[in-house]
């Protein structure tokens, strides 16, 4: 693997990682917008820190290479969930497309940084 690849797939493995990784701190923190917008989409007030513990677990396993395929499996799990619910809101498309897009970017970085992911992709 080239040094370029392995830097690109960092780079876009990162990006997914900062923006999860400041989701679960919100989430841990719970400052009041958190509230009112976990309580819009209709769930309890009392699942937003679990969900951040759930969340911050998961993208500590995303970024640490040896278990970065679970960490990639459960996020994309998570961001299921998260189309889901904008899904049974009816939100607008920007909500639905925005967790695909991160999804998109957790596998792309790491079918860059990942050989292992690579030769079961393209195996002959």
């Amino acid at each position: 693997m080239s040094k370029k690849t392995l830097w690109a797939g960092r780079i876009l493995s990162a990006l997914p990682a900062l923006f999860l990784l400041v989701d679960a701190i919100m989430k841990l923190v719970k400052p009041a917008p958190v509230v009112t917008a976990t309580v819009a989409l209709g769930y309890p007030e009392s699942v937003i820190l679990p969900l951040g513990i759930v969340l911050l677990i998961c993208t500590a396993l995303y970024v640490i290479p040896r278990t970065a395929v679970l960490g990639a499996i459960l996020l994309t799990g998570y961001l299921g969930g998260a189309v889901a619910t904008q899904v049974r809101i009816g939100s607008g498309a920007f909500p639905l497309v925005f967790p695909l897009v991160l999804g998109t970017l957790l596998w792309g970085g790491l079918y860059l940084r990942d050989e292992r992911l690579r030769s079961l992709v393209w195996q002959s």
